[in-house]
């Protein structure tokens, strides 16, 4: 039962009728969820320090600092007890310079096994199980990213994202979109800034969906709109960003990041929201010893709500997680949460665990042998 009504708020996102080119809020919202443990971890506060493999979803300007050949990571993450399952792999290749960096990554979000009972019920009205057919929901990115760092002013990256998406919601409806997004980042002994404008070119999505007529007729019989082919626009997102490392005797770093979001789409429940222009923040810390043992905290997701005795609170989405560097391999956990925790007198929400792996691979050339004669 949860998965079909998990499934059927994804067919119903797409469903609503609305002008063609209408800036929707929280479209294509999976990308927002954040990608690997360490990103996680520090409550998706990365901009300013990401500089791995995984910045390609953070800051592509991060791609810039890879110190590797070539960089593989890989996450798996589940959400709402199981039900919707996130995938995310990702690769990165510098050039021979090292000034220059070209990646790819791919995104899957979805719930699969969803019952279909529009012709569960008969005309008659009887009952027949053998009517019933599974399908899955799910929305698909992939992504292609270049970062490049500057001689003239070191310390300086930047990088950029052309991402096409695909969603589908079973044999009913998909929607294919295109987007852009860009990032800057700069760096000067321990301080690190960081600019990531995300869906710069308003991302879109143009929906289409099928439906014979017999399914027709049974949505229409039960108070159903059908859902209309249209195109949704993802507003640009401002993220601007600052962090600062301490080193304590090159064994002990301390690193903490502080990321303000600026949404353009209207108001949301967020710290400060506004009309367009919405305003919200994430924090991270991460502390290791010697670039082996990692521990990460973070808030983000902050929200507003009514207590029962009528006051204004705030809530935040939690996250704690860790890590272990063992040579080319890093492994890294974290417990998240997708909902705001509105204290602990209500704290009913579903944490989810997180694993993603790090490949960092360097590859030795060949010098060409010269012989003395």
């Amino acid at each position: 039962m949860r998965k079909l009504l998990y499934g059927l708020c994804f067919l119903l996102a797409g469903s609503h009728t609305f002008a063609q080119g209408e800036i929707r809020k929280y479209t294509n919202d999976f990308l927002n969820i954040g990608v690997g443990a360490r990103g996680l971890g520090m409550g998706n506060a990365q901009a300013a320090s990401t500089e791995d493999v995984y910045s390609g979803y953070y800051n592509p300007a991060g791609l810039a600092n890879i110190p590797n050949t070539f960089q593989v990571g890989l996450m798996h993450s589940e959400y709402f007890a199981g039900i919707a399952k996130y995938d995310y792999g990702s690769f990165a290749v510098p050039f021979n310079d090292h000034k220059r960096v070209l990646g790819f990554s791919f995104f899957r979000f979805g719930v699969d096994d969803i019952p279909n009972t529009l012709f569960l019920i008969g005309p008659d009205g009887t009952i027949d199980y053998s009517k019933i057919t599974k399908f899955s929901t799910a929305d698909y990115a992939f992504m292609l990213h270049y970062a490049q760092k500057f001689d003239k002013v070191p310390g300086l990256s930047v990088g950029g994202t052309a991402k096409v998406i695909y969603r589908s919601v079973g044999p009913f409806g998909s929607a294919t979109g295109f987007g852009i997004d860009l990032g800057l980042q700069y760096r000067k002994k321990g301080w690190r800034a960081g600019l990531m404008l995300r869906d710069i070119t308003t991302t879109f999505d143009a929906w289409s969906f099928k439906f014979n007529n017999d399914q027709k007729q049974v949505l229409l019989q039960t108070n159903n709109e059908l859902p209309q082919n249209s195109i949704e626009y993802a507003a640009p997102t401002i993220n601007l960003a600052g962090a600062y490392e301490v080193n304590v005797k090159d064994k002990f770093f301390i690193l903490p990041e502080v990321d303000v979001i600026l949404t353009t789409d209207g108001r949301r429940n967020v710290l400060l929201p506004g009309k367009p222009i919405s305003l919200d923040l994430a924090a991270g810390l991460e502390m290791n010893y010697a670039r082996i043992g990692y521990i990460r905290v973070g808030v983000s997701n902050i929200q507003r709500y009514y207590a029962e005795n009528g006051k204004h609170n705030y809530s935040v989405s939690p996250s704690i997680g860790a890590g272990v560097r063992i040579k080319v391999i890093a492994i890294d956990y974290t417990l998240t949460n997708l909902t705001a925790i509105q204290g602990s007198s209500q704290n009913n929400g579903l944490y989810s665990h997180v694993i993603s792996l790090r490949l960092d691979i360097n590859i030795k050339k060949k010098t060409p042998e010269v012989t003395v004669q």
